[in-house]
């Protein structure tokens, strides 16, 4: 029977076809799955640069373009006929010596590329200071070796990225730019999916190499398994190195603490801890978010990632303003109020929370039996706007024993008042750190930057947390910023934008619209009167990503609105609406859209 890996290309591409090329590529597939009579047979491609390469009819006119070891077969892409030809053709494929993950090149190009490098070669050559030795222990491929001794530039470099395995060109990209060996090896051994893979590598077992590869390759043993993987959305499937390898350690000794800009996963890393934990942990597990529109949302998200219903059972979601009040309501046998006489405010209610933990698990400083604490395991979304009583209540809740709190945020999309260093609250916590943005366009990354204010962030850990090494993975379109004399035109503009969009096919649940404020937001809604589109405040957008993001009335006096007089609450209230503004911004996953009416904010970047 074959052992069949499905690349991340190869749903999307499916997905864009025909209703009825799609429904024969997947019955050609499970076919092929079950060796079965009519299944596809791997056909060998004349004039490959990798004979591992063959194709598989899947359909009438469309092929599946497949890596073949044996019985394994990596499904790369699926093609129109002449197309997956070409392809197949066109790459070729290896196994990165140092870490072990698979690697796609694109040969044909990189055969026209090398003539240019040997014209430009001038007397010195950018990595002639570098032996042989040291690229190769980089993970440096042997037969590029020579192609890569022609560089001469950092710009050269740059101009090969799309043609070669990142894992090939992480390393050459630090040392162009001036960095040294041990820094090469740290950004390649950031692709590592997992801390458990140190063993020798063998590159010529495909098979290990995918099994290495998380983001590259998902093994689908059956039809429940293909048809799952063929239907989930990516990040359920398939996860970056990066995230990979957190969310699915082993084990923790102290509680962790991700960090990472706008887009870099961390949200998708925080549902994969929590599934994994709930599969393999020693106990129920509570995954808080900041508000409960958030609970709600990573909750369906839940629903997605986890199949099996007893294992999605033993994770709940909720936030801590809602778990605060579960504790005090259990305990006093009724709903507290939070209106009218006798009322109570949420702060109160958190304290009593704390209070009757304390009560029914002991000193919160001593190590209790784990058993009598309401979860055994916590994952925390949005940990920015947390509080620190809330934090308190949040470190109780759980005992302080292996893989006890796993914790994602990012301070510089605080949204509150918040600026909490968890070790003051009895949470030290050790630190990793997300880099690439996954979601963000490179035209949008250094314009959120720079609306952010690109400076540090207080708050999770102690000093400060900087924007630098934030990088975007892909490309999209620059942000438009638009100027209008009149709100009424602003408005006007603002619907001729969303119904372009839509007219050039973009569904309505990639769309959204945001305001500072609720008035604002009906205004958009009102103008968008018919239009199916999500609209709301810049705060509700929180957590959330969509194709193409359009933000109204950024303008002078809105964005930010009136501050305090007290100079250091002025301060304060001004780097808190920057993040608010920053956090709608990098809702976009590839277009977005700004207008004012009038002046427009002062944190637009010029």
């Amino acid at each position: 029977m074959p052992r069949l890996a499905i690349g991340p290309e190869f749903p999307r591409e499916l997905s864009a076809l025909a209703q009825p090329v799609r429904r024969d590529a997947v019955v050609a597939l499970r076919r092929f799955l079950l060796n079965v009579s009519g299944a596809p047979h791997p056909e060998r491609v004349r004039g490959a640069r990798d004979p591992r390469a063959a194709t598989l009819r899947l359909a009438d006119g469309h092929r599946g373009v497949v890596v073949r070891e044996r019985d394994v077969y990596w499904l790369r892409t699926v093609l129109p006929d002449p197309q997956a030809w070409s392809y197949a053709r066109r790459h070729r494929y290896g196994v990165n010596p140092v870490i072990g993950v698979v690697e796609e090149w694109d040969a044909e190009a990189l055969e026209r590329v090398e003539p240019a490098l040997r014209r430009s070669v001038g007397r010195g050559r950018l990595f002639d200071p570098i032996c042989d030795g040291d690229l190769l222990g980089l993970g440096l491929d042997g037969h590029a070796l020579p192609l890569f001794r022609l560089i001469t530039t950092e710009a050269d470099v740059a101009a090969l990225e799309p043609l070669l395995p990142p894992t090939q060109y992480v390393p050459l990209a630090v040392l162009a730019r001036g960095g040294s060996l041990s820094e090469a090896w740290r950004e390649l051994d950031a692709w590592r999916a997992s801390d458990e893979d140190t063993g020798p590598i063998d590159t010529e077992d495909l098979y290990a190499a995918l099994r290495r590869s998380p983001d590259r390759a998902v093994f689908v043993p059956d039809k429940l398994a293909l048809d799952r993987v063929l239907q989930a959305p990516d990040w359920c499937t398939f996860l970056h190195p990066p995230q990979h390898r957190l969310a699915r350690a082993a084990r923790y000794e102290h509680p962790m603490l991700v960090v990472g800009g706008a887009g870099t996963g961390k949200t998708v890393t925080a549902l994969h801890r929590a599934a994994h934990l709930a599969a393999r942990g020693a106990g129920p597990v509570l995954l808080v978010t900041f508000s409960q529109s958030l609970a709600e949302e990573l909750s369906a998200r839940l629903d997605l990632l986890i199949e099996d219903d007893v294992v999605r059972k033993r994770v709940e979601v909720d936030n801590a303003e809602r778990l605060a009040m579960r504790i005090v309501t259990a305990q006093e046998g009724r709903r507290p109020a939070l209106v009218g006489p006798g009322a109570r405010s949420l702060a109160e209610l958190t304290d009593e929370a704390l209070r009757l933990l304390s009560i029914t698990t002991g000193d919160l400083l001593d190590d209790v039996d784990p058993g009598r604490k309401p979860y055994r395991h916590m994952v925390v979304d949005e940990a920015q706007d947390i509080s620190p009583a809330q934090w308190r209540l949040l470190r109780a809740a759980v005992p302080r024993a292996r893989d006890d709190l796993f914790i994602v945020g990012d301070p510089h999309q605080r949204v509150t008042d918040t600026q909490v260093v968890l070790g003051a609250v009895g949470i030290p916590a050790d630190q990793r750190t997300l880099r690439l943005s996954y979601r963000l366009p490179q035209e949008l990354l250094p314009f959120a930057v720079r609306l952010r204010g690109g400076g540090p962030s207080p708050g999770l850990v102690k000093g400060v947390t900087e924007m630098y090494g934030f990088s975007a993975t892909r490309n999209g379109h620059r942000p438009i910023v638009r100027a209008y004399d009149t709100m009424e035109s602003e408005l006007a503009g603002l619907r001729a934008t969303v119904d372009a969009w839509l007219a050039a096919g973009l569904a309505p649940s990639e769309i959204a619209v945001g305001a500072r404020n609720q008035g604002l937001v009906r205004d958009a809604t009102r103008a968008l009167d018919g239009l199916d589109v999500r609209v709301s405040t810049f705060q509700h957008l929180k957590g959330l990503e969509f194709e193409r993001v359009a933000l109204i009335g950024v303008a002078e006096g809105v964005v930010p609105g009136p501050s305090p007089e007290d100079p250091s609450a002025r301060a304060r209230a001004l780097q808190r609406e920057r993040s608010i503004l920053f956090v709608a911004c990098t809702r976009a996953r590839s277009m977005l859209y700004i207008s004012h009416s009038g002046r427009g904010s002062p944190f637009l970047p010029l």
